[in-house]
C-alpha cells in the first residue's frame, strides 16, 4: 500500500503504511504516489500507525520528499516522526551540498592543510606526553588507576614473547657486521679488531635501534590496534564518562612497561649480537673464543653500555607513546584501526632514528 498525501491548512499530511515504505517506491515519481500539494506549504506532518517501525527506506523517502518540496525555496518543517528518525533526517539535511564545478584544492592548499594536521597531531602527542609525566608520581605512590592484570599482560607482551625475534635479529646483525669487517680487516692482518667493530657498533648503536624497531613493529603496533579498537567500540568514551582518564588507565601502564623492559631486552640483544660476531670470526679469521672475548672486553667500555641502555629506555617510552597516541586518535572504523597501526609503526621508526641522531650529536659534543 502506498503512502497517502493530503494537503490541509498549509501542511502536507503523509499517512504512512503500517509496513513502511516499499524500497521499490523510491524510484517512482512522487506524483505517481498521489502527491498533489498545491500552494505554499510550511510543514510536513506524518501520521503513522502504532505498529510502524521505520527503516532506512523510510528515511530515504522522507529525505527525497523534503528535498523536492524545498527545491522551490520553501522551508519545510517535519512533524510526527520518531525522535531517532527526525535526528537522522536533520543531520542529513544539515550537510552542505557539494558545490557544482568546485575547484579542487591546489598544491599550496594541500600542503597547508597537511601542515596544520601534522601540527595538531604533534600538539596532541606533546599533551599526552605531559599527561603521562604528571601521572608518574601517582603511580609511584600506588594511587594510579591501573589494573594489575593489564600491567602483567603488557609486561608479558613486551618481554618474554618478544625474546625470540630480538635474539634472531641481533644474532644475524652481529654475524653480518663480523663478516663485512673480516673481509676488509683480514687484508691488513688486523682481523682481531673485528671484535672491536662488532662490540662497539652493536652495544652503542645497532642493538638499541634494532630492538626498538622490532618492538615498534610488534608491540607498538599491538598497542595502537588494541586502543583503536577500543576507540571504535566506544570503550574509551565509557572510561571518560566514568571519570577515568584514558591516559592513566591505558597509556601509563604501557609506557612504563615498555620503557622499563627495553634496557633488559637491550642487554639480552647485546649478548646475541656479540655471539653472532664471535660465531663468524672464529672460522673466518681463525680467532679463538678466548681471544675474541678478551678483545671485546678491552674495546667495549662501560660508557658504551650506559649510552646504549639510556637509548633503549627512551626508545621504549617513545614506541609505547606513539602507539597509544595513534590508537587514541584513530577514526572509529576498521580502516581507522589499520591506519592507526600503520602510522604508529612508521612514526615510531622515524622517531627512533631521529632520536639516535640527536644522541650521536650530543655524544660527539660531550666527547663520550
Amino acid at each position: 500500500m502506498d503512502p497517502l498525501f493530503k494537503a490541509q491548512a498549509g501542511e502536507l499530511v503523509v499517512a504512512m503504511p503500517e509496513r513502511g515504505i516499499d524500497p521499490a517506491w523510491l524510484g517512482r515519481p512522487l506524483a505517481e504516489l498521489g502527491l498533489e500539494a498545491g500552494g505554499r506549504l510550511s510543514a510536513v506532518r506524518v501520521e503513522s500507525p502504532a505498529a510502524w517501525r521505520w527503516k532506512t527506506a523510510d528515511a530515504a523517502f522522507f529525505a527525497r520528499l523534503l528535498g523536492e518540496l524545498e527545491a522551490t525555496g520553501q522551508k519545510i518543517a517535519l512533524r510526527g516522526l520518531p525522535p531517532e528518525l527526525e535526528k537522522l533526517l536533520a543531520l542529513a539535511r544539515g550537510a552542505p551540498p557539494a558545490a557544482a564545478g568546485a575547484r579542487p584544492p591546489g598544491i599550496r592548499e594541500r600542503v597547508g592543510l597537511r601542515a596544520l594536521s601534522q601540527a595538531e597531531d604533534a600538539r596532541a602527542f606533546v599533551a599526552l606526553l605531559g599527561e603521562v609525566v604528571l601521572l608518574l608520581p601517582r603511580f609511584v605512590a600506588a594511587r594510579a588507576k591501573v589494573r594489575r592484570a593489564e600491567l602483567i599482560e603488557v609486561l608479558a607482551e613486551s618481554s618474554s614473547r618478544a625474546l625470540p625475534i630480538v635474539a634472531v635479529v641481533n644474532l644475524l646483525m652481529g654475524a653480518i657486521l663480523a663478516f663485512v669487517g673480516a673481509v676488509q680487516l683480514k687484508t691488513f692482518g688486523a682481523g682481531i679488531y673485528v671484535a672491536n667493530l662488532v662490540g662497539i657498533a652493536s652495544v652503542r648503536e645497532l642493538t638499541p635501534i634494532l630492538t626498538a624497531i622490532v618492538l615498534a613493529g610488534r608491540t607498538g603496533a599491538s598497542f595502537a590496534a588494541r586502543i583503536a579498537t577500543m576507540q571504535g567500540n566506544e570503550e574509551v568514551d565509557a572510561l571518560t564518562a566514568l571519570g577515568v582518564s584514558p591516559a592513566e588507565f591505558l597509556v601509563l601502564p604501557r609506557v612504563l612497561a615498555l620503557s622499563l623492559l627495553m634496557p633488559l631486552l637491550y642487554v639480552y640483544g647485546c649478548g646475541f649480537a656479540l655471539l653472532g660476531g664471535m660465531a663468524v670470526s672464529m672460522p673466518v679469521l681463525d680467532v679463538s673464543a678466548t681471544a675474541y672475548v678478551a678483545q671485546t672486553q678491552q674495546a667495549v667500555a662501560g660508557a658504551h653500555f650506559a649510552i646504549g641502555a639510556l637509548k633503549a629506555f627512551i626508545f621504549g617510552a617513545l614506541v609505547a607513546l606513539v602507539g597509544c597516541h595513534h590508537g587514541l586518535r584513530a577514526p572509529r572504523s576498521a580502516a581507522g584501526v589499520g591506519a592507526a597501526t600503520t602510522s604508529a609503526v612508521v612514526n615510531s621508526i622515524i622517531g627512533v632514528i631521529v632520536l639516535d641522531a640527536v644522541f650521536a650529536v650530543c655524544a660527539n659534543a660531550l666527547k663520550v
